[in-house]
């Protein structure tokens, strides 16, 4: 059987998971993935959140732009959320809706831990599971060079706050051109389908706003 192997975004900081791995024998790739903390296989893809960053990134709206990323980007995307219960700060029919939305209109399916040494495990188990698969070894996606017109705008657009892949097709297709959407109002930008008032503004602000280092 071959080493199990995973590949790590260099930018995870959490030393108990990467010396757990480290020790459980698994071989350790580092690279700056454009997506997900842990890649586990060919098909699967793990972001890994600290209760914090799970609530944090549901107040700035930064979740389920990552969450359509990483379902884009693999077959079976997955999130951990790490700590216990008694840690959230958010009201509990809040976090509960949220999970519910991440699995019925992202696709991703949530995993709890209760901390780095049970993600460790739990990451041990899905590359040991997944990797038995035939031409199933974890690689980088999503880092092929764009080579046509088209890939480069939606690249540009998806880099934008809240927009993924399919809302940069939509606004490319609704716009026709980089510099109509560069052009248009924020009442413009509601006009395409899943822009509401919130992600208008916060687009338009980006496109916008005069260019200051030290904000």
């Amino acid at each position: 059987m071959q080493q199990l192997k995973i590949i790590v975004d260099n930018r995870e900081r959490n030393a108990d998971i990467i010396d757990a791995l480290s020790k459980s024998g698994t071989e350790l790739c580092f690279a700056q993935l454009p997506v997900g903390d842990y890649i586990i296989s060919k098909r699967m893809c793990i972001e890994r959140k600290t209760v914090s960053d799970f609530e944090n990134s549901i107040i700035d709206n930064r979740l389920f732009e990552q969450l359509e990323r990483l379902s884009s980007g693999f077959e079976k995307p997955l999130l951990i959320i790490e700590g216990s219960d008694a840690q959230h700060r958010l009201a509990k029919n809040v976090i509960l809706g949220t999970i519910l939305s991440i699995y019925l209109d992202h696709n991703v399916q949530v995993i709890r831990s209760s901390g780095a040494e049970e993600t460790a495990t739990m990451l041990s188990k899905l590359a040991d599971r997944e990797q038995n698969i035939e031409d199933n070894r974890p690689r980088i996606v999503g880092r092929k060079k764009a080579h046509t017109t088209y890939q480069w705008q939606t690249l540009i657009l998806g880099s934008l706050p809240g927009v993924g892949p399919n809302l940069a097709h939509r606004l490319i297709e609704h716009f026709g051109t980089l510099k109509g959407v560069a052009d248009a109002d924020e009442k413009q930008l509601m006009e395409v389908d899943k822009v509401g008032k919130k992600k208008a503004a916060a687009i338009y602000r980006i496109i916008n706003k005069e260019f200051s280092p030290d904000e």
